[in-house]
């Protein structure tokens, strides 16, 4: 595959309290607050990053929605990925939502889907994920201008949609992850961009294939996403240093506890994560340039890029290679590593808003 194809290159906007310059360590400088998240959005913009991601937890940090709207007339250039909690709203509502903040940015709006539960509530997994499903398609619907007449296993509308629509006069596209049976199905019948969490080369392109195989079972096609940290520096030596100092002060319970708090935690990708740890060498290398060391003090996303510009050019051109269209890259403390990676990386690489 060329090296001149097109990815989208988003960073990352720490909302929920996970920003550190030592692992574990709360910094209360580096705590998620609208000026502190606000401030890595628009070094983000100005490094030239295509897009950031605005991620949600309940339990931890600020609230995406509100920071979604207040920061969206600060941008110019830099689309939105906004993170949204299935569980936590109303498809209709919801719509009219994005098609206003998707107005206020000009069309510069993205969407993550969570399958979350409600708060203080639990599904199981093949319930959670059929009602994120059919939210996918609600909101497809909706925001296309259609009369909504659906009958699903959780909802049952008859509505006309909203007179205020999205820029484009359709859905904003959807991203979405999860390694699941329900979790890829889900997918496969509902998102445009499936993400992914770091892994070994050899299944990031079994996971690519199953899932192109699933969306054509549906008549669809996807576009991938790679979620990861990374640590890019002059030289591989320097790189792997800061590494080690990222995790020079990091508690072993105090990690555990920062694992545990995401209401994810035993989820079959976070599972994932803590596989590749256990597999991986005594420097947490589990294979060139992805570190694993990140996931000892968080769930989710818990491996990195590490090495100097032209390592970390060739690991993401191997990854475009393998079908990744698009990467939400982030890096400790972000706001630093935000200015690094565009000065050191982003010139090298052919990136773009993804065109679907």
């Amino acid at each position: 595959m060329s090296e001149d194809k097109t990815c989208e290159v988003s960073w990352f906007s720490a909302l929920c309290d996970d920003d550190y310059e030592f692992l574990g360590v709360p910094d209360p400088m580096l705590a998620s607050s609208w000026e502190h998240c606000r401030n890595i959005v628009l070094q983000a913009e100005k490094g030239g990053f295509d897009n950031i991601l605005l991620p949600s937890g309940y339990q931890l940090g600020i609230d995406t929605t509100m920071f979604a709207g207040a920061i969206a007339p600060l941008t110019r250039t830099i689309r939105l990925l906004w993170a949204l909690r299935m569980g936590e709203d109303w498809p209709p509502q919801l719509a009219r939502r994005i098609a206003t903040l998707d107005r206020i940015l000009g069309g510069r709006l993205t969407v993550n889907i969570i399958s979350s539960d409600l708060p203080g509530e639990k599904l199981e997994s093949r319930p959670r994920y059929q009602r994120t499903l059919e939210i996918m398609q609600i909101l497809k619907i909706m925001l296309s201008g259609e009369h909504l007449k659906y009958k699903g296993e959780f909802f049952d509308l008859d509505l006309a949609p909203a007179r205020i629509g999205t820029v484009s006069g359709k859905c904003p596209p959807l991203y979405f992850g999860g390694l699941s049976e329900d979790a890829r199905e889900a997918a496969a019948q509902g998102c445009d961009v499936y993400l992914m969490w770091p892994d070994t080369m050899d299944k990031v392109r079994e996971t690519i294939a199953d899932m192109t195989a699933r969306a054509t079972r549906h008549g669809r096609t996807l576009k991938f996403g790679y979620r990861a940290h990374v640590i890019v520096r002059e030289t591989e030596d320097e790189a792997r240093a800061y590494a080690d100092r990222l995790l020079s002060k990091l508690d072993d319970q105090a990690g555990e506890a920062i694992r545990q708090k995401s209401l994810d935690s035993a989820s079959v990708g976070v599972t994932r994560q803590a596989e590749l740890r256990s597999a991986a060498g005594g420097d947490g290398f589990v294979e060139d340039n992805l570190w694993t060391g990140i996931g000892r003090a968080r769930s989710g996303c818990g491996a990195a890029i590490v090495g100097n510009p032209d390592q970390v050019l060739a690991k993401l051109r191997a990854y475009q290679a393998e079908g990744i269209d698009a990467f939400i890259l982030s890096g400790y403390p972000h706001a630093a590593e935000a200015d690094l990676f565009a000065r050191h990386v982003l010139p090298q690489l052919n990136h773009g808003p993804l065109v679907m």
